[in-house]
């Protein structure tokens, strides 16, 4: 286990925020893990995955680990279905690739997500009608106080909208090691609801679609839309779509009857937070190195030299813009490291 200096964390956050760890340590086991939270005379931790859901502000004087944690393996099976254990430091759409090569369903809507499997469960994260929820069985996590292994049940996660317990109660106790998933091996429930997926495969002429089919449908829908962060810094999706209640939400469909809308619940309804966004003028405009994406307003964009603060200023504008226009707040979904 090697620790290293005033490292760059540039290349290790997908905004391409170039600030710097005070000490840093590379993961790649969990007898490592365990001696890096024995170490002592070092400042806090700072536990980092994949750096794709995460916005550096300032230089981070801590001990940042980087969950390196490899490996995927079938746990059990039967005919039907699959349960798959994934390490942390897997990257996500690489493992959704690999359960695509087996014909194991259940993840396909997810693919080309940004980030680490281990930070999926913290976000519990979700693309087309589809959250890590819906095939989530259970995850590992070590406990930073006493450095013990324990396993999560999805009820005791806690999921929520962009939520979970590792978020609240959970914040800053455990480190995610590892996420188990059950998947289908035939018979997929497709979900394919989604607008944009069913005008993807008709414009491909599929009409009996297989997983890979949904997924490549994803896959060119997400690219149209948002950036490479290998190209252009993001977090995709900067923003959460906020869900608003019965009144609030007939009270906006009289002023804006043509706004696009989802039904949560029968007094719960989601408005898009990009198309709020958009309507008050900031898609595809730039402010200095930070920005909004061209072609996705829920996407703020590092251009190359913006600061976390720069990114921040221009996220508070926007809040506070779709605020005076909608009556309506609309709040980060990335976690702000400040």
């Amino acid at each position: 286990m090697d620790i290293q200096e005033d490292i760059s964390l540039k290349e290790y956050n997908t905004f391409g925020i170039d600030a710097k760890a005070r000490f840093f340590c590379e993961i790649n086991s969990i007898a490592e893990l365990k001696q890096a939270l024995q170490l002592k005379g070092y400042p806090n931790l700072f536990v980092l995955g994949g750096g794709s859901n995460m916005l550096i502000t300032k230089d981070l004087e801590n001990l940042v680990l980087h969950i390196n944690l490899k490996g995927i393996e079938v746990v059990s099976e039967n005919k039907d279905e699959a349960i798959i254990k994934v390490n942390a430091g897997e990257n996500w759409h690489y493992m959704v690739l690999w359960t695509l090569d087996r014909d194991y369903g259940g993840l396909e809507n997810l693919s080309l997500i940004p980030g680490n499997t281990g930070t999926a469960p913290i976000q519990n994260i979700g693309a087309y009608g589809v959250e890590l929820k819906d095939t989530f069985v259970s995850c590992e996590a070590m406990e930073i106080a006493t450095r013990e292994l324990k396993t999560f049940s999805k009820d005791e996660c806690q999921f929520g909208y962009r939520d979970s317990y590792f978020k609240n109660e959970g914040l800053g106790k455990y480190i995610i090691t590892s996420v188990s998933f059950k998947l289908t091996k035939r018979n997929h429930k497709l979900n394919v609801d989604y607008g944009a997926i069913v005008s993807e495969l008709q414009y491909n002429g599929i009409t009996n679609p297989s997983i890979k089919d949904v997924s490549n449908a994803v896959i060119a829908i997400r690219k149209s839309k948002l950036p490479d962060p290998k190209e252009l810094g993001n977090s995709g999706s900067f923003f959460k779509n906020p869900v608003v209640d019965r009144q609030q939400f007939d009270n906006f469909t009289k002023l804006y009857p043509t706004a696009p809308f989802y039904k949560v619940s029968e007094n719960e309804f989601k408005i898009p937070a990009g198309w709020l966004i958009e309507q008050c003028g900031y898609k595809g405009k730039r402010f200095g190195d930070a920005g909004v994406h061209k072609n996705q307003a829920l996407v703020l964009v590092n251009y190359g030299n913006a600061s976390g603060a720069d990114i921040i200023e221009l996220a508070e504008k926007i809040i506070e813009s779709v605020s005076q226009n909608f009556g309506i707040t609309i709040s980060p979904e990335v976690n702000i490291i400040k």
